[in-house]
C-alpha cells in the first residue's frame, strides 16, 4: 500500500485523539481528517486542531478519498459507525475496525462494509493506548488482512496478523477482558468493604503477600480503580459485548454482567454529583475514597 495520500479516523476520544496525533507526527506526507458525531463540540474540535488533523464537517466528507478509515467509537456506536460508513464508501477503501465487540458484533459490521465493496478489518487492541500509544499491540483479522499489517507497522504501529477470519482476534480481547475489567471492579468492591470495615491495608497487605509482582502494596490498586473512574462508561459498553461474546457460544456471563454494573455505577454516581476524572487527578484510592463517601453507590460509601 504505497499509494495512501488521505486517512480517515471517526472518533476523537481517547484512542482516536492519540491515533492523529501520532499518525501525523509519524507521516505528515498523507491528509488526515476526523470526524466525530459531536461536530458541535468545541472541545472535539480543539483536539482536531490540536492534532494538526482537518475536522471534517460530515461523515460523508470524512470518508470520501481515503485509502484508509479508522473507527475508534464506543462499543455501543461501533455497529451504527459501520452502517453509515458503507453508505459513503466506495470499493477498496480500508476500514479498520478498532471497537471493543463481540466476534459476532464484527461479523455484522464486515457484512455492511464489503457489501459496499470495502476491505473490513477487524483490529484488536490488545492493552490501553496510554502509554504505549501507536507501539500499543494489535491483532488483526480479514480477508484482506496482510497488506495493511505491513502498512500499519512500517507507519509505527505494532500489529501483527492473527486469522484472515473476521471474529477470532476480537474474542482473544473481549475474552482477555473478561479478566481485566472484572479485576477491575473485584478491586473497587474489595476495598471499598475493606474501607468500612477498617482493613483495608491489612487486606492489601495480604493480597501483595500472595501475588507480590503484581504491586499490591504500591499503584496497582489505584491504577484498577482510577480506569473505572476514568473509563467505566466505556467499560460498561465494551462488558455488555462481552457478555453477548459469552452467551454466543453458551458461556453464562455471570461475572461479566456483574462487572457491566460495577462499571457503570461507579461513573453514574459521579457524573450524578458532578464529579469530573479531572478532578480527582492525581488519583490516589486512599485519598480519593474519603471524597467518595458522600455519593450514593454501595462501592463508595
Amino acid at each position: 500500500m504505497n499509494n495512501v495520500t488521505r486517512i480517515t479516523l471517526i472518533g476523537l476520544g481517547e484512542v482516536g485523539t492519540i491515533l492523529a496525533t501520532d499518525l501525523k507526527k509519524q507521516n505528515p506526507a498523507p491528509d488526515i481528517v476526523a470526524f466525530d458525531k459531536l461536530t458541535d463540540s468545541a472541545v472535539i474540535r480543539q483536539r482536531a486542531r490540536d492534532a494538526g488533523v482537518h475536522f471534517a464537517p460530515s461523515l460523508e466528507d470524512a470518508v470520501k478519498g481515503s485509502q484508509i478509515i479508522f473507527s475508534a467509537v464506543t462499543a455501543a456506536e461501533a455497529l451504527n459507525v459501520a452502517g453509515a460508513v458503507a453508505r459513503h464508501l466506495a470499493p477498496g477503501q480500508f476500514f479498520l475496525d478498532l471497537n471493543s465487540v463481540s466476534p459476532h458484533t464484527k461479523r455484522e459490521a464486515m457484512a455492511l462494509i464489503e457489501q459496499a465493496g470495502g476491505n473490513y478489518i477487524d483490529v484488536a487492541v490488545m492493552a490501553p493506548y496510554p502509554p504505549a500509544r501507536l507501539k500499543t499491540p494489535l491483532l488483526l483479522g480479514g480477508t484482506h488482512v496482510y497488506a495493511i499489517n505491513e502498512w500499519l507497522n512500517e507507519n509505527g504501529f505494532n500489529s501483527k496478523v492473527h486469522s484472515t477470519s473476521v471474529g477470532e482476534a476480537s474474542a482473544i480481547k473481549m475474552c482477555r477482558s473478561v479478566m481485566i475489567k472484572g479485576l477491575e471492579a473485584l478491586t473497587a468492591e474489595c476495598l471499598s468493604a475493606a474501607r468500612q470495615y477498617g482493613v483495608e491495608q491489612e487486606v492489601l497487605a495480604s493480597l501483595h503477600a500472595s501475588f507480590p509482582s503484581l504491586g499490591w502494596d504500591a499503584q496497582f490498586p489505584h491504577y484498577l480503580i482510577s480506569r473505572i473512574a476514568e473509563h467505566g462508561k466505556r467499560r460498561a459498553e465494551e462488558m455488555r459485548e462481552v457478555v453477548k461474546t459469552l452467551e454466543d457460544v453458551g458461556i453464562a456471563p455471570n461475572m461479566s454482567s456483574g462487572t457491566v454494573l460495577a462499571q457503570q455505577e461507579l461513573v453514574d454516581a459521579l457524573a450524578a454529583k458532578g464529579i469530573r476524572y479531572s478532578d480527582l487527578e492525581p488519583f490516589d484510592w486512599g485519598r480519593t475514597s474519603r471524597s467518595f463517601t458522600k455519593i450514593s453507590c454501595p462501592f463508595l460509601t
